[in-house]
């Protein structure tokens, strides 16, 4: 099971330079890859008084493909966007970009993408939220078509494209991962992902979430085991010792990825979050999967 870090998100204070010595640090202590998460837009509560979302316009988000474009020459962690909201942005674009930083880092991108949930964000940009998840399939098959061909030909819910392509193209193809908490998403995980992201806790409830996710591969004619499950880890649950022993479950599940968050904790600063790694990393646990992967 490979071991990364959520980056912190509006938590680390010192722009490029911190989140520089962030990654550089993550990276020393033996963590593999960086997870951040996507919000363009945070909706201002005092204008939508019945606000109900988890963040609004006080909470900062770096935009992740532009982030990873500079974390790709500052370290050598693999990239992962959990998720971005892929509906509500032009498909091609995405392409692009996606290709762009998977060439800069030597194919680090790690693409993972879900339907979102938030009104204003989609209203901003110009995209519908309705039949979001039908656009989501249509846009992994054409992400993937633009990543390997040198012209491609498309028209679906509004996005056209006629005998056209991306260049440079990426080397391989870039890993796509769905995130989501519904059976829907379940279901096209197995059906079209590399892997999965289950917002859930080793259980019953992830037992029977990866159960839709194998029928849906066994159905679409796809081996299960190919497909990845990127697991999470808070360190507020309980301190270094209690991520070591939530990993271990982790691991008993068969997740292949996870990764450990210091959000939310209430570290004031980067030295703080970095502690915490530390911490995470001296009680082996880091050892520990590094062995089961060499195995």
């Amino acid at each position: 099971m490979e071991i990364g870090v959520v980056l912190p998100q509006g938590e680390l204070h010192g722009g490029p330079r911190a989140l520089r010595e962030y990654a550089s640090a993550a990276q020393e202590l033996g963590f593999r890859h960086l997870l951040a998460y996507d919000h363009v837009l945070g909706a201002d509560p005092a204008g939508h008084p019945n606000w109900q979302g988890v963040y609004d316009a006080d909470k900062p988000f770096h935009e992740p493909l532009v982030l990873f474009g500079y974390l790709a020459a500052v370290c050598d962690l693999d990239l992962v966007t959990s998720v971005l909201v892929l509906p509500q942005r032009q498909t091609a674009l995405v392409a692009k970009q996606a290709a762009e930083i998977d060439l800069l880092s030597n194919g680090r991108l790690r693409l993972g993408v879900g339907i979102g949930w938030n009104t204003v964000e989609y209203e901003a940009l110009g995209r519908p939220m309705r039949s979001r998840g039908e656009r989501l399939d249509q846009q992994i098959d054409l992400l993937r078509a633009l990543w390997a061909h040198r012209s491609v030909s498309f028209e679906h819910s509004g996005e056209r494209i006629v005998a056209a392509g991306i260049n440079p193209r990426p080397k391989r193809p870039i890993p796509i991962w769905i995130g989501g908490t519904s059976p829907a998403a379940y279901r096209r995980a197995g059906r079209t992902g590399d892997g999965w992201m289950p917002r859930l806790q080793p259980g019953p409830e992830l037992t029977a979430a990866r159960m839709i996710v194998t029928r849906a591969a066994e159905a679409a004619g796809r081996p299960p085991e190919a497909i990845g499950m990127h697991g999470r880890v808070r360190y507020i649950d309980g301190g270094a010792v209690s991520v070591a022993a939530a990993a271990r479950r982790w691991r008993e599940a068969r997740a292949t990825h996870l990764a450990v968050s210091t959000l939310g904790a209430g570290f004031t600063s980067l030295s703080e979050h970095l502690e915490a790694l530390t911490a995470i990393a001296h009680t082996r646990l880091l050892d520990e999967n590094m062995e089961g992967l060499e195995r």
